[in-house]
């Protein structure tokens, strides 16, 4: 058996699997089958003979794209390739046949469709303009008609693709999946005291699961150095402020900002120090310190500051 073949012969029980659990429990990338077909350059899909981009496609080298799994909208940051298709001049538009035609390139990568489905109305409420003014030539008229997502996942990556057509185009985003590398520099207990001791706050990027209040791993150290701060500090009264950037809904960043702060607080008592000497709120997006129109300003924008309470 060829390894073409082999890819697809585990595609057609990966897939049938996926698509059966889905429907019970939800979309589970861990249990994706893992291709061993290179893939070859970004974008990794070509279009099907008669189609055509209506304008320059366009490469981002990073950006948060929201794919739907058929129960939930999954965030995935990273390389994203946008572009609105069009039949050629003389070719009769069809979007089964579009739809088929890709269908059929990922089936040869190794991969799976997620789901053929509409976005409800009230997860649409959630996405925000970066995404369905920013990336409308990618993100299709999902208003109106189903979408069909898809996962290519092999040993070193995780490609993500979004198709959405009308009677006349379809959307397609195509998204290699980065893991987020830090650029934020640990800021040891010392280093904290002193910028309270300047300007009364000072921002920490805790990196958190998307849309959720859980700290990842990789900022322990971080939060680590804010317990140093109090116990070298028995006097110190800290506020722990969440804020987000403007993706998806005001509400729930409002919410998601307010339970973030409350984690940060929770893991410092968990370790001894008194609620009384500290605080949690949240702010949501309404107190930006930079743009959120590009992806260095949103990283900004998610953040936990410390205040010094007096």
């Amino acid at each position: 058996m060829t390894e073409e073949a082999a890819a697809t012969g585990q595609l057609e029980s990966g897939q049938a699997e996926s698509e059966s659990e889905g429907a019970d429990a939800g979309f589970d990338l861990g249990k994706a089958p893992v291709s061993t077909v290179a893939l070859g350059e970004f974008p990794f899909v070509s279009l099907p003979e008669g189609y055509e981009p209506i304008n320059k496609p366009r490469t981002l080298s990073i950006a948060r794209v929201p794919f739907w799994t058929g129960d939930r909208l999954e965030q995935v940051e990273g390389k994203t390739y946008v572009v609105t298709i069009q039949a050629q001049k003389g070719v009769t538009y069809s979007a089964f046949e579009l739809m088929r035609n890709i269908e059929h390139v990922i089936e040869q990568a190794g991969g799976v469709k997620v789901t053929d489905s509409r976005i409800p109305s009230e997860v649409l409420k959630s996405v925000g303009s970066d995404v369905s003014v920013g990336l409308i030539d990618g993100w299709g008229d999902v208003y109106n008609n189903p979408v069909q997502t898809y996962v290519i996942r092999t040993a070193d990556k995780t490609v993500w693709v979004h198709l959405c057509s009308n009677s006349m185009d379809a959307g397609l985003l195509i998204v290699e999946a980065q893991a987020f590398e830090p650029t934020a520099s640990l800021l040891p207990a010392d280093a904290l005291k002193q910028q309270l001791d300047i300007d009364g706050k000072v921002a920490l990027q805790i990196h958190f699961a998307v849309d959720k209040a859980d700290i990842l791993p990789e900022s322990q150290p971080q939060v680590d150095q804010v317990l140093k701060l109090l116990q070298q500090h028995p006097s110190l009264k800290l506020s722990v402020d969440g804020h987000t950037d403007n993706t998806g809904n005001a509400d729930r960043n409002q919410a998601l900002s307010e339970a973030r702060a409350q984690a940060v607080a929770a893991a410092l008592t968990a370790q001894g120090i008194e609620a009384k000497r500290l605080q949690a709120q949240g702010f949501g997006q309404s107190q930006p310190v930079a743009d959120n129109s590009t992806q260095d300003g949103k990283a900004a924008n998610r953040r936990v500051e410390l205040v010094r309470l007096d």
